[in-house]
């Protein structure tokens, strides 16, 4: 029998909703060593990540940077980004999210490393 993973474990790690509001919702988010999200865009909402730990590499519009512990990334909405882990220890971060919409539904994939490219559908 095929066992089901919960809902908030992915291929590059994890998240964990922590907090729930009309305009916001607030995730602690796990990325394993050399693995990375794909690289997406939101068009209802925008995100700010504050790393708690390990290495960042961010991209955001075509553009790489490195992070670490206590430094804050802003991700404009409709803004292409990716973040992978860059070091030997899982990257840990907290992504605040503002907007009118936190659904699935409003990712749009332009590269995955595990084949999930496309406009994301409601489950």
């Amino acid at each position: 029998m095929h066992e089901t993973l919960p809902e908030n474990i992915r291929p590059w790690g994890r998240y964990d909703v922590l907090d729930v509001g009309v305009s916001y919702q607030v995730k602690r988010i796990t990325v394993e060593p050399g693995k990375r999200l794909s690289y997406q865009r939101h068009e209802r909402r925008e995100e700010v990540w504050v790393i708690v730990s390990g290495r960042a590499l961010f991209t955001l519009d075509d553009r790489e940077s490195h992070h670490g512990p206590g430094e804050i990334l802003h991700v404009p909405k409709g803004a292409k980004h990716r973040v992978a882990c860059a070091g030997e220890e899982p990257l840990v971060f907290i992504e605040v999210q503002h907007g009118d919409y936190f659904g699935e539904d409003d990712i749009e994939r332009f590269d995955d490393d595990f084949g999930r490219t496309g406009k994301t559908t409601p489950h």
